[in-house]
């Protein structure tokens, strides 16, 4: 027993244990984790039959004499267009897609806005013979306000009566995207010429648009405000904030203090656990002995190929970044490289984002495989063969479906190109046909991880780091199967639902609760945590994103024509997801300590001699960029009102790069580094080239985020409140002044992360192909050190 004094135990440490042994007790999880399953399940279920529900109609139109000037197959087809020609990998549609390109229905709305005040002005003059003057034009303003928000639409009949200034200001709007698309492309930037051809693809197109302004505009029957809740931002249209957003980013905001004061009350009392909780009991570091001692079994062997591809897909994608950039200010032009024609944006930018899924995913998938045996410990017959037929079709799918997102945005796929060239969702543009394949891979990859872990099972204990690990493995593909419910011609705000289903569910719950099961399963093998407080951190965290995650599913619904309900549920949990990123930076600091703390009393009298401070550092970087990146440039735009003005613009782009690269990238980089240390034969191993590519990396993606992302973001968060969204993502506005030259000053973090940062890793683990160990004839000479088995089971009894 230690003293009173020692490591903060005593009667005020002894009373802090007392007051969580509830929480802390594995008996009790069961009960909580299910509450909030439940209830989070419900409340997604809410939404998604509200989608249904109260989705605007894709209707026709007609005009004054009653011809029907647009149908809803013609909706349907322009819908089709602009998926099949990839437009939402450079525009967007109510905000969601890409930011550097217009968002079509801001942009609609305002130009339909424009061209009916045309049309009475026209019509005055026309009358009188006179030019009107400021007291008419304001007058006029204020009645077209009034007939854009008049909704018109017969149940009946699935139509809407246009008046004559909407049916003139449609077909300007055609003229205006037949100009851009065909009459009038010079060519120079998006689109290039020749992208679409066909007149009639350009009107449905056009359509399209104009249902979109429509649904943004116009009041939901029993409302006093659009489908959309008067979002875009648009005071000469009309649309301007409602009370509900008001109203629900107040409660969101008191509802967020709360949680916050009862986790740190939580938090406090948790800190006052002495260190041996967190100490690996009788469990040396893995130290650089054991590192060169470890021999890989025949399967761990085999995941080097998948790390191998991985970083290779890396390089890819960022490449394919500087490919995008490109195309916003024509930097290789100065370098004698003309390409904007030939690489259209709507190409690499898909490449960019989906390699980064393809990259991420990959080393995941390895490194859970790494893994197997040393849970297990022992190779699963079999196991072999399955794991290299995953690697073959890994390679098919990633191969094929990028060669399908160049041919199907350029229309060399025919009719096939929703199935095997882009599907035109952002984060989901392969098509079809590889997404029944990659689905095919998760079942796959969750097969093998069951096989594998299934003798580390033990009976009577579910919430064992094995269990952990085969419970998000399950979830990924589970969530996955949202995706498969959209078609091409599904009301594009049903269809963008489960879009969101697949996205957010993955990156801001189940991938969260992956990544935290990976973290601790590396902190616990490196030999630097106790399994049990591994466990414990674990299930705190997983209660802590389902409960916030799951139904913070609906931030990413405030503008996609959902009713209020929605935005109430939103403004809670979505600004609660702060709370779980709070929690891991109060633990930052024994996090970055961990390694001084599991020397404690044992034999090292240094970290000198510590195997993976390479790992490690990725993984403290894990934590800053969760907290920074997906946490503090997170919830500045998660409250309504904030959201409202800052939807569709840089600022999200400044939280995606930040998150996405920040967290799951690093973490991506830990579990590659980590393997690739015990594969590879330390005589080959180079830190210093690690090192410099782990600051290059990360201080790469600072300097992009405070050199352009952020800045730009907030400055076209400024224009937004001034003159309204169609503004802030006008080609005016984004490809000239001081947002154009941010885009100048992002090549300097590009720069240090791509030369500094990934050519050096990706080289580093290319040349390595050749050096690695000789595979293990006996499961035992793999680790003798994990073969040990631990006794917990007091300190099991210590947080009863």
């Amino acid at each position: 027993m230690e003293s009173n004094g020692q490591n903060g135990q005593g009667s005020n440490g002894a009373s802090a244990t007392k007051n969580i042994s509830y929480i802390m007790n594995t008996k009790n999880w069961r009960g909580p984790l299910i509450f909030i399953l439940i209830i989070s399940i419900l409340g997604v279920g809410m939404i998604g039959l509200q989608t249904y529900i109260d989705a605007p109609p894709m209707t026709g139109f007609k005009d004054a004499t009653g011809t029907v000037v647009i149908d809803q197959n013609t909706i349907e087809r322009g819908q089709e267009v602009f998926h099949k020609k990839a437009l939402m990998e450079y525009g967007s549609f109510f905000g969601d897609g890409a930011q550097r390109g217009p968002d079509y229905t801001a942009e609609a709305l305002h130009w339909i806005t424009v061209y009916m005040n045309d049309f009475y002005i026209a019509e005055i003059k026309l009358k009188t013979g006179k030019e009107v003057d400021l007291y008419e034009v304001k007058q006029i303003n204020e009645k077209v306000k009034v007939e854009l928000k008049q909704n018109a639409f017969n149940k009946a009949e699935n139509i809407v009566s246009l008046s004559s200034a909407q049916s003139y200001a449609l077909q300007q709007l055609k003229k205006h995207y037949t100009d851009l698309f065909i009459d009038k492309n010079t060519g120079a930037g998006f689109p290039p010429k020749n992208y679409i051809t066909n007149r009639e693809d350009v009107a449905d197109l056009a359509s399209f648009f104009f249902w979109g302004a429509w649904v943004c505009v116009t009041q939901r029957p029993g409302s006093s405000f659009s489908y959309t809740h008067n979002w875009p931002y648009d005071p000469l249209a009309g649309n301007t904030p409602t009370s509900p957003v008001i109203l629900w980013s107040v409660l969101g905001l008191l509802a967020f203090v709360l949680a916050c004061g009862i986790v740190l009350y939580f938090i406090g009392q948790y800190n006052q656990l002495p260190n041996k909780f967190f100490k690996p009991p009788k469990r040396d570091l893995f130290t650089l002995e054991r590192v060169a001692a470890f021999k890989p079994t025949a399967t761990q062997k085999a995941t080097f190929k998948f790390f191998f591809v991985a970083i290779l897909l890396f390089f890819l994608q960022v490449s394919s970044g500087l490919f995008t950039i490109n195309d916003f200010i024509n930097w290789m032009s100065y370098i004698g490289i003309h390409i904007t024609n030939d690489l259209p944006v709507t190409i690499s930018r898909s490449w960019h984002l989906m390699l980064s899924l393809y990259w991420i995913s990959t080393c995941w998938i390895a490194s859970s495989i790494f893994i197997l045996p040393i849970l297990a410990k022992k190779e699963v017959p079999g196991q072999l063969r399955m794991i290299n037929t995953l690697f073959v079709l890994l390679f098919i799918l990633v191969g094929g479906s990028l060669l399908g997102m160049v041919l199907g945005p350029l229309g060399l796929m025919g009719k096939w190109w929703y199935w095997l060239g882009h599907q035109g969702w952002e984060f989901v543009d392969f098509g079809k046909m590889y997404q029944v394949l990659l689905m095919g891979i998760f079942i796959l990859w969750g097969v093998i991880v069951y096989r594998g872990i299934k003798p580390a099972f033990i009976a009577g204990q579910p919430w064992n780091l094995p269990n952990w690990i085969m419970y998000s493995v399950i979830g990924i593909p589970l969530l996955f199967l949202s995706g498969f419910v959209a078609k091409p011609e599904t009301n594009f705000v049903i269809a963008d639902f489960w879009r969101w289903m697949v996205i957010h569910m993955w990156v801001e719950a189940f991938f969260e609760v992956f990544i935290t099961v990976i973290v601790s399963y590396l902190m616990v093998l490196m030999g630097l945590v106790s399994r049990q407080a591994a466990i414990r951190v674990v299930y705190f965290a997983t209660i802590l994103f389902l409960g916030t995650g799951l139904l913070g599913i609906s931030h990413n619904f405030y503008w996609n024509a959902k009713p209020v309900a929605t935005m109430a549920l939103g403004s809670v949990f979505s600004t609660l997801q702060f709370v779980p990123l709070i929690l891991l930076t109060v633990e930052a600091w024994r996090f970055k300590n961990m390694p001084k703390i599991a020397v404690g009393d044992v034999d090292h009298k240094s970290l000198q001699n510590f195997g993976f401070p390479e790992v490690f550092k990725f993984l403290v970087a894990v934590n800053f960029w969760n907290f920074f990146g997906a946490g503090v440039l997170g919830i500045i735009i998660n409250l309504p009102i904030m959201n409202y003005f800052e939807h569709g613009t840089y600022l999200t782009v400044n939280h995606a790069h930040a998150a996405l690269m920040g967290v799951y990238g690093n973490i991506s980089l830990a579990a590659l580094l980590f393997a690739s240390r015990l594969l590879i034969k330390s005589g080959r191993w180079n830190d210093k080239v690690v090192n410099f590519s782990f600051w290059s990396i990360n201080a790469g993606l600072m300097l992009m985020v405070v050199l352009d992302l952020f800045p730009a973001g907030s400055i076209q968060f400024k224009a937004v409140v001034e003159q309204g969204l169609w503004f802030g993502r006008s080609h005016d506005f984004v490809d000239y002044g001081i947002f154009n030259s941010l885009t100048w000053m992002r090549g300097i973090g590009a720069s240090v992360f791509f030369f500094g940062g990934v050519i050096p890793l990706t080289w580093f683990i290319v040349s390595r192909a050749n050096a690695l160990k000789t595979k293990a004839t006996d499961i035992k000479q793999m680790d003798e050190a994990i073969h040990e088995e631990v006794d917990e089971k007091l300190m099991e009894e210590a947080v009863m």
